[in-house]
């Protein structure tokens, strides 16, 4: 096993070869974009100028709103999908872990279920409209 403190070069270590491929791709990329932007053909035209929208021609305003609780729930559907990978890998690895590792992920699901309990309660999962509240006040009259 190598120790941290060896006197090995970069050259026998393989850095230098993971540099030098970063370096050949980065270069490779640089070329073919400029190779394809000096040898495309340039007739801007009303036609190409105009935004793809599926075949549709654009018309008014391309930004809709969106509800706020839609880019939550996207959120953390996000969150969930990448904690049920660790979970799946979690699961490839059971019998080498045992149970220290069913031990650490029962706690890993029982705060994945605290935070979504927690969410639930604090409304980030309700995608109905908030009705405005009548006004307790008096009317002028």
């Amino acid at each position: 096993m190598p120790s941290l403190l060896s006197t090995t070069s970069p050259w026998e270590s393989g850095v230098f070869s993971l540099v030098l491929y970063a370096v050949v791709v980065l270069a490779v990329i640089g070329v073919l974009l400029f190779t394809t932007w000096w040898l495309g053909e340039k007739k801007p035209t009303p036609e190409k100028l105009r935004p793809y929208e599926c075949g549709i021609i654009p018309t008014g305003s391309a930004q809709l709103p969106y509800p706020v609780p839609f880019y939550l729930v996207a959120i953390f559907f996000l969150i969930f999908d990448v904690e049920a990978a660790f979970i799946f890998a979690w699961a490839v690895a059971l019998r080498e872990l045992g149970w220290t590792g069913w031990l650490q992920v029962s706690l890993f699901i029982l705060i994945l279920l605290w935070g979504l309990f927690y969410i639930w309660k604090k409304g980030g999962l309700d995608w109905r409209t908030k009705a405005p509240r009548p006004s307790t006040g008096s009317k002028p009259g």
